[in-house]
């Protein structure tokens, strides 16, 4: 067995290998403190020439046994991946993907397994740094190592790898990921932090990632195997410049148009011309190359007019936003709803309001909690006008949906100013590049016309950059060509005060940290003016919708929770099903009451004083007769509180015996007549009206029972 060491957030870091998963092509077992990580890659060892792409695969994967847990709900054992374990494969997959050989084929799979965990430990850096050296070890092709470092930021200081307990009070949680001369990948959010901190939080974790790369390093040389050259799908070099030469400018008249549709349209028929131009003229096997040969032309066309001419496809300038529009509230019966679209990108977004009871039940290898504010993000395939998969969200729906949710979390209400659950769900009706970032300016909307008192707006924008040659430019608010033919996409999101999330992505072997500087600056611009085009639909919360459910919280006598409980939940239970309330109750008398609408809060709050409610004095209430005696009846007057209403209290005329009036199990008016000491005296009398002529008899004193009385008996 084969190990290296160093430190991280002042604990030993181990890497390992020759114990675990032998026959994998690359396996590494990474220790920190009770954190066991076992990453394994295998690849192919024939190339997929045919697939249009890489075919790399991410499972990153957590054992409930890590935490000594075993799984929640009917099914026992692990299935189908949680949200968490997609958006880390996410994590590391994307500053992994940029370095592998340009045309590899091989099939590859990274699984990073969570074997032991420590609770305090986040692990989407470590898998990613335990993933990065069992490729670097292994035979597969691969210009590594990468190394990822979480920054936080705390009282005007950095905190380098903060414990999941120091990020609750942090107001930065970004993780960096990159080699040794770049950055490859950044995600996190932030509480409305300013862009230089953004900035120097980057530059720290360049930094301080040197070591995780050393030690990837010095793993190689130890044990590393030979790269084996691999074949590579080429593209044949002399039908590049042939096409290039004739196409280029059909290409290019076809690319230089606003309309999505209408450019794709141009393009197919620019590619179908050039395609038959050609195919008598050329092998029958390299027909096939001729999409790919067209699409690189298109590539080269698109990057020259941004970076030598500064033009766009569809002719902005470099720092434009596209066309805005922002409504609200174009759906009937539903809470909240927002409308928003920049360009051809077009989301709507619709709130549901609930309880408690609606929230989601988070449960993994950490614990359990329940989660209260929720965004699902769907993308159906008409909205790029193509027929699809439509069924459950794909890895794409959940990283988009979350970043989308976490530009939220510093501005959401306090759960005791607003102890609803919010749902929001995002539909992107139209897509032209930046659906998520179009996700979070409608939900912003409908947030605020939902009645969501959200501290303040949000808005996004994606960034792109265009190389060429030696030159490059920063372009804003990028469509789906420029996302798809450039060399990043760095989604900036957040309010007038400050950044709330972000995201990057390269297509590159790295990025700088001044042209991310750049692109901070002009996302900054480009915020403010979405914000003004929001705020000018709507700036703060209006009303709760009629729709909405109502709320209220009432204290109660702790002592009387057990009755509003009553047996086995009975009385709760009863008031659940005829109010269609949800009501929640605290050990410290606190009841909360979500009622769908006006008149079943009142009637909720009705029944739950019923059975909490102390008898007041002076008032009248409709009783029980629980049992009698000779001196009078006992009367139930609220749930679990009787009260005595004496034999003289039953009639004005004398009354000889209890039963000539009252009888157990009868329901009687009476009104309170004292009250002290948990007793109450009730009158019968007191309602009735009284005889012509009636004298009230005055009532009998007794002497006093004080000092001066007992100093008379010495």
């Amino acid at each position: 067995m084969i190990t290296v060491k160093t430190t991280f957030c002042g604990e030993e870091l181990i890497l390992e290998t020759g114990l675990l998963a032998k026959q994998a092509h690359g396996s590494v077992t990474l220790r920190l403190k009770n954190t066991t990580i076992l990453a394994t890659v295998v690849a192919s060892k024939e190339p997929k020439m045919e697939a249009g792409f890489f075919p790399l695969t991410v499972n990153y994967n957590e054992k409930y046994y890590a935490g000594g847990k075993i799984p929640g709900g009917f099914l026992k054992r692990e299935a189908k991946p949680k949200d968490k374990e997609v958006l880390i494969s996410r994590i590391i997959d994307r500053p992994i993907r940029p370095l592998f050989p340009e045309g590899f084929r091989n099939e590859v799979q990274v699984v990073p397994t969570v074997l032991s965990v420590d609770s305090d430990i986040p692990t989407d850096a470590l898998a990613l740094i335990a993933s990065s050296a069992a490729l670097c070890i292994s035979w597969i092709p691969f210009a590594g190592p990468v190394a990822a470092v979480r920054i936080g930021y705390k009282d005007g200081e950095y905190l380098i790898n903060p414990k999941n307990s120091e990020l609750e009070t942090s107001v930065l949680d970004i993780i960096v990921a990159g080699t040794r001369d770049s950055i490859l990948m950044i995600e996190g959010e932030g509480k409305e932090v300013a862009e230089d901190i953004f900035i120097g939080a980057i530059d720290l974790a360049h930094k301080e990632m040197q070591k995780y790369i050393d030690m990837q390093d010095e793993l190689v040389k130890l044990c590393g195997s030979d790269k084996l050259e691999m074949p590579v799908y080429e593209l044949d070099k002399d039908l590049v410049a042939k096409v290039t030469e004739y196409g280029k400018d059909k290409i290019s008249a076809a690319n230089q148009n606003a309309d999505k549709t209408k450019r794709n349209d141009n393009m197919e028929q620019a590619y179908k011309e050039i395609t038959e131009y050609f195919t008598d003229k050329i092998d029958e096997s390299l027909v096939s190359q001729m999409y790919s040969i067209c699409h690189l032309v298109e590539e080269e066309v698109v990057r020259e007019a941004i970076v030598i001419q500064g033009i766009r496809p569809d002719g902005r300038s470099l720092d434009e936003v596209r066309k805005l529009d922002a409504r609200i509230n174009i759906l009937p019966r539903v809470h909240g709803s927002g409308l928003f679209t920049r360009g051809q990108t077009q989301c709507l977004s619709v709130i549901t309001l609930g309880s408690e009871r609606d929230a989601q039940i988070m449960d993994d290898i950490y614990g359990r909690g329940n989660k209260t504010f929720m965004l699902h993000y769907n993308f159906p395939p008409y909205s790029v006008g193509e027929v699809g998969r439509y069924g459950a969200p794909g890895r794409r729906e959940i990283g988009h949906g979350n970043l989308a949710e976490r530009s939220f979390n510093a501005v959401l209400p306090c759960r005791a100013d607003f102890p609803y659950t919010i749902r929001v769900v995002a539909e992107i009706l139209e897509s032209n590049g930046s659906s998520s970032m179009a996700t979070i300016c409608a939900s912003t909307l409908s947030l605020l016309s939902a009645g969501v008192p959200i501290k303040a707006s949000v808005a996004g924008i994606a960034m792109g950059l265009a190389t060429y040659k030696e030159g490059y430019k920063v372009l804003t608010d990028i469509q789906g060509v420029e996302d798809h033919l450039g060399d990043m996409d760095f989604k900036v999101a957040g309010t007038r005060n400050g950044i709330t999330a972000f995201q990057l992505d390269v297509k590159l072997t790295g990025i700088r940290v001044d042209i991310l500087k750049e692109a901070l600056e002009q996302a900054k611009k480009a915020r403010l003016h979405i914000l003004d085009t929001m705020d000018a639909t709507i700036i703060n919360a209006s009303d709760l919708s009629d729709d909405a459910p109502k709320f209220k919280s009432i204290q109660v006598n702790p002592d009387k929770i057990r009755i509003l409980i009553g047996p086995g939940g009975k009385n709760i239970k009863s008031i659940i099903e005829e109010t269609g309330s949800d009501v929640e109750i605290s050990d410290n008398g606190i009841v909360k009451v979500f009622a769908p609408d006006n008149d079943a809060m009142l009637a909720t709050i009705e029944r739950i004083n019923a059975f909490t409610k102390e008898p007041e004095l002076d008032e009248i209430y409709e009783g029980l007769v629980k049992d009698i005696k000779e001196f009078g009846a006992f009367i139930e007057v609220l749930p679990g509180i009787e009260g005595l209403c004496h034999i003289s209290e039953l009639e004005y005329s004398r009354v000889n015996n209890v039963e000539e009036v009252l009888n157990i199990g009868d329901k009687v008016r009476v009104k309170v007549i004292s009250a002290g000491g948990g007793k109450y005296g009730l009158s019968r009398k007191a309602l009735l009206e009284k005889p012509e002529g009636y004298v009230e008899k005055p009532a009998f004193n007794k002497p006093r029972n004080d000092g001066n009385r007992d100093r008379k008996r010495f």
